[in-house]
């Protein structure tokens, strides 16, 4: 595996993009693990946004979920790594996993920005999102460096999410518009798969070949405690 994707896995680590006035968007999460949901929303994306790039920002250690059930951060940066092989428009950076202590999107983002300061970021999220944001660090700051992007998965959410679109713009967006993004309504989730191996039972098709034989080959998920 490793000598198969040994050229497009240089591209996929790659941590310092090139600099230059691009379209950047940004699909943080535990990834725990990363599965076909995640790379169909970033290339629905990637579309409809005509963004150059979509960048996966695998979570070190996330303040609001209970570490002792989340995999090691570099284990799921090489899942990520692994997912997005062969997409030349995907990248997968370490600046989360490689950061001490908990890691906030309000911190990625200054760290981003202050790197490459002429490109545009679009912070792309589940509709959940939308309705927590408010209670993430420092929301205020989240928006000053990206346009927040909202996947709309259902049409009797419709009504409530551009409530509060609005209402997050008024508050925090000075002018900017929040995207509300219309995607595939999916129930495809990472607990639903570790819980799925966890018994015993197929996850194929669900996540990307690659990161299954990776699972497979170290195991992962097996316990209940992972």
């Amino acid at each position: 595996m490793e000598e198969k994707h040994s050229m497009e896995e240089k591209h996929s680590m790659e941590e310092t993009p090139p600099m230059g006035t691009r379209r950047i968007g940004l699909m943080g999460g535990t990834f725990n693990p990363i599965h076909v949901g995640h790379l169909m929303l970033a290339e629905w994306a990637l579309d409809a946004l005509k963004l150059d790039e979509v960048w996966m920002v695998p979570a070190g250690m996330p303040y609001m979920k209970a570490a002792q059930n989340i995999l090691p951060g570099e284990e799921r940066l090489r899942m990520t790594q692994l997912a997005i092989l062969g997409n030349s428009r995907f990248r997968c950076l370490d600046t989360e996993v490689r950061r001490q202590g908990y890691t906030y999107t309000c911190e990625t983002l200054e760290e981003l920005r202050g790197k490459y300061p002429e490109d545009a970021f679009f912070f792309i999220a589940g509709a959940d999102c939308l309705f927590s944001i408010e209670k993430w660090k420092a929301p205020e700051r989240i928006f000053a460096n990206c346009t927040l992007v909202a996947a709309v998965r259902g049409e009797n959410t419709l009504p409530e999410m551009e409530a509060k679109k609005r209402e997050l713009e008024e508050r925090f967006c000075e002018g900017r518009e929040i995207v509300l993004l219309p995607f595939l309504h999916m129930s495809i989730s990472s607990t639903e798969i570790r819980e799925r191996i966890r018994r015993g039972q197929s996850v194929r098709y669900l996540v990307p070949d690659d990161v299954l034989a990776y699972i497979r080959e170290k195991g992962f998920y097996r316990e209940k405690s992972e």
